[in-house]
């Protein structure tokens, strides 16, 4: 069963942290200018075309930023490129223009300018799914290698020029429904935007959950840039009597502000009772931010899952690129490194090891590197093979984890699935969301 709403009503009534002093453009250019004005003369110039700003997800362009300024560190503290080279970034708000013309006329503008006018060597830092096949298609046309830091699962593929180290919507969906079941879920509510991913993702969970488990579903669409309120649509989950919760709202709210509309879901579902009592599950990692997730959630939300890159910063398996990527990041932002940044750090040093390879600057010499060479990343060797289901795309291994106590960081996180690699079992909330 599936449902719009586009109800436009006061937003919740849980306090919300006040704005940060810095937009995230702000935050973003500002990781960029610390790479540029150490970069020396004659640098590696890759673009960087990300949101930051509405109405995209603004702060994917700041963690972008961040994990790509890591990379351009570590590749000049370790001798550089081609001779010692060092990289610089040119870098554009790929929402510059979308208000007015679209997210596709908006991002492919900025990808225009980076490859005619600025002639960078490659890009990274695609997020949305509402512009990654409109600029992945300009990229291929003009042989601009690009790195795409989202989920679309088919965009690599056929394509010689896109490549990806991140994980797609096929990737987790199954591993997410796998794990709901495994954990005896059959009734599934679930509340989605209606953006490309959240369609796509609800989609695609409903369709294997359906077809592999044979679950129900009971859902509910919302216009991204209308809907405030969703407690009507939990009331009805509440009573449909779940045994699972999907919450699959995202980074971004109607109108505006610092809190998605992922954490306005959760805190209504608390309010009105369907949380913590229902586990829920998430589309994507934002409760890795522990101390943002228990400010916002607090005890109700404790027992949250999602789906997770098998990383952490204790992690005895990281090879020592990845030790030097997670100390650094911990070091200078004070919290654990959140994927998206691992992602970017990945493909710079990528983009960096293949010049190396190639011995040369030109866009040709890196795309032969990238599809013949095996790489150093933070997981261990990586390579880009043009397979049936990963064309030009290698991603990490997949976990779901679980805070099982209320104030858990990230690092201590539970993995509950899959059983191979789980250390703990699921673990149900209670009404006062500590766990048995």
């Amino acid at each position: 069963m599936t449902t719009t709403t586009n109800a436009e009503v006061p937003a919740p009534r849980n306090p919300q942290p006040t704005a940060p002093a810095s937009t995230p453009m702000e935050l973003a250019l500002q990781e960029i200018e610390a790479v540029n004005s150490v970069a020396g003369d004659n640098p590696i110039k890759i673009g960087i075309l990300s949101p930051m700003s509405r109405p995209g997800d603004a702060m994917a362009g700041v963690l972008v930023s961040r994990g790509a300024r890591l990379g351009a560190e570590y590749l000049r503290e370790h001798g550089g490129v081609l001779g010692g080279r060092n990289v610089s970034f040119i870098a554009y708000n790929d929402m510059a223009t979308a208000a007015e013309e679209g997210f596709p006329r908006s991002a492919v503008a900025g990808m225009a300018k980076l490859a005619m006018v600025d002639e960078v060597l490659a890009v990274l830092g695609q997020w949305h799914l509402r512009t990654t096949p409109w600029v992945a298609e300009m990229c291929e046309k003009i042989g601009v290698p690009m790195f795409v830091e989202n989920g679309h699962s088919t965009v690599t593929h056929g394509r010689r020029t896109i490549f990806r180290t991140y994980f797609s919507i096929a990737d987790r969906v199954p591993l997410m429904m796998d794990c709901l079941a495994d954990i005896g879920a059959r009734r599934i509510g679930m509340i989605a935007p209606d953006t490309v991913f959240g369609k796509t993702m609800a989609d695609t969970l409903q369709q294997y959950g359906e077809s592999r488990h044979g679950m129900e579903f009971l859902r509910f669409d919302f216009e991204q840039e209308v809907a405030l309120d969703w407690r009507e649509q939990l009331r009805q989950i509440k009573q449909w009597q779940p045994d699972a919760f999907i919450n699959g709202g995202l980074n971004v709210v109607a109108g505006g502000g610092p809190v998605g509309n992922s954490y306005h879901i959760l805190q209504q579902a608390i309010e009105i009772g369907l949380l913590p009592a229902v586990p829920m599950m998430v589309t994507f990692g934002f409760p890795m931010r522990s101390q943002d997730y228990w400010r916002m959630a607090g005890a109700g939300g404790n027992g949250v899952m999602w789906p997770a890159t098998k990383f952490r910063p204790s992690w005895s398996e990281m090879t020592p690129i990845g030790r030097w990527f997670t100390d650094r990041f911990m070091q200078r932002y004070g919290f654990a490194p959140p994927d998206t940044c691992l992602s970017a750090f990945t493909d710079v040093t990528i983009i960096g090891q293949a010049l190396q390879v190639a011995g040369t600057d030109s866009r040709e010499g890196l795309l032969d590197a990238l599809e013949s060479t095996e790489f150093d990343t933070w997981r261990g060797p990586l390579r880009f093979e043009r397979g049936a289901e990963h064309w030009h795309h290698n991603p990490p291994e997949l976990v779901v984890m679980q805070y099982q106590t209320v104030g858990q960081t990230f690092d201590d996180a539970a993995i509950i699935y899959p059983p191979a690699l789980a250390d703990s079992k699921f673990r149900p909330s209670t009404v006062d969301g500590e766990l048995p």
